[in-house]
């Protein structure tokens, strides 16, 4: 597996945005884009996306060479190149407040964004949509942390002097 770099990054914005489909980046991608700064190999991008939007979403990136590997709707699906580059695609259903849920494995407990989550940070010095520090600490916690996500929540409570579980 390839990683994923700053530029790769910017090309699938770059695609998204041709369709006019709204994401935000979160995982390693998300917490590096809210530093400011790439500061770890990615193995992946993670995007979340207005489910009304994914026909768009596909389209848009099957015509910058990504095709679906993995299929666990309505929680997520994988979308990968050739070059074994991956993108993790989260769907969100929006309110009319601008939060928004997405389901997850267990049935009626969706995992819950607020609308103050929705934020922008930088990628190669470019404003990025991401989720905000609160949001990633909220989603890494409830399992066991591997060194990756050691190092990701260390950089936030460095930057942010947020409290994070691990």
């Amino acid at each position: 597996m390839l990683t994923v770099t700053g530029d790769g990054v910017l090309e699938v914005l770059d695609a998204l945005r041709e369709v006019d489909a709204d994401v935000w980046i979160g995982g390693g991608w998300g917490i590096d884009a809210l530093l400011g700064r790439e500061t770890r190999p990615h193995q992946d991008l993670d995007l979340m996306h207005r489910y009304e939007q994914e026909p768009a979403v596909v389209a848009a990136l099957a015509e910058v060479g990504f095709a679906e590997s993995l299929d666990w709707r309505p929680v997520r699906f994988v979308v990968s190149d050739a070059g074994g580059r991956e993108i993790d695609l989260h769907p969100l259903v929006f309110a009319a407040d601008g939060s928004a849920t997405q389901a997850s494995l267990e049935p009626g407990r969706p995992f819950v964004y607020p609308a103050a989550c929705f934020v922008t940070g930088m990628v190669q010095h470019r404003t990025v949509p991401c989720l905000s520090a609160e949001q990633q600490v909220y989603f890494h916690q409830g399992y066991e942390p591997r060194d990756r996500d050691l190092h990701d929540m260390a950089r936030l409570r460095e930057a942010f002097g947020i409290t994070t579980h691990f």
